[in-house]
């Protein structure tokens, strides 16, 4: 596979997994939790499919290879969808236990 569409494949996947994993929040910030895991797992495909590229392209590199303004964007989208995956994950369960909480406020308040 060539450079550019090794590229366009990381900053393709890159952006699914973001995609996902904010349709995951705001499914968990409706408390669909259900919904919420299914996006989170459809961000993380998406995430994998897109780290298999970013290795072809590592193990494609040699030592006189010159990192172009194209890689370094396309590698930022990839990372920066598992940064905002792990982060999203954590506010899905925070969002849990939002709900647990105001579930348990509405019976303490109807007794």
């Amino acid at each position: 596979m060539d450079y550019e569409t090794i590229m366009m494949q990381l900053i393709l996947h890159g952006g699914n997994a973001r995609g996902a994993a904010y349709e995951a929040l705001d499914a968990a910030e409706e408390y669909d939790f259900t919904e919420a895991e299914k996006k989170l797992e459809e961000a993380h495909d998406e995430f994998v499919k897109g780290h298999k590229y970013q290795t072809e392209l590592i193990q494609s590199q040699n030592e006189d290879t010159v990192p172009s303004f194209f890689m370094i964007h396309a590698q930022d989208h990839i990372m920066t969808a598992q940064a905002e995956i792990q982060l999203i994950k954590r506010m899905v369960g925070q969002l849990r236990k939002t709900e647990a909480l105001e579930k348990q406020l509405k019976e303490l308040k109807m007794n």
